[in-house]
């Protein structure tokens, strides 16, 4: 894998690559560094389970139980 980071002084770029990605398949990707994004304080979100949340008072495990065929 490459990756590289240029300032381009025209509209035109070239680069060479590897000769074992001659013949293959290869996708490049070119944006700006500031486009798309996102502040990474709003990104992170905490995550919570609170849907999976089980009431469990009163409830006792029974190894027995769980264990028979």
């Amino acid at each position: 894998m490459i990756h590289t980071i240029v300032i381009p002084n025209k509209q035109t770029i070239s680069f060479d690559i590897p000769k074992d990605y001659v013949g293959k398949q290869i996708e490049v990707i070119a944006f700006a560094k500031d486009e798309g994004i996102v502040n990474e304080k709003q990104a992170k979100k905490k995550v919570t389970f609170s849907a999976l949340s089980i009431d469990t008072r009163g409830y006792k495990f029974n190894r027995d139980e769980a264990n028979e065929r």
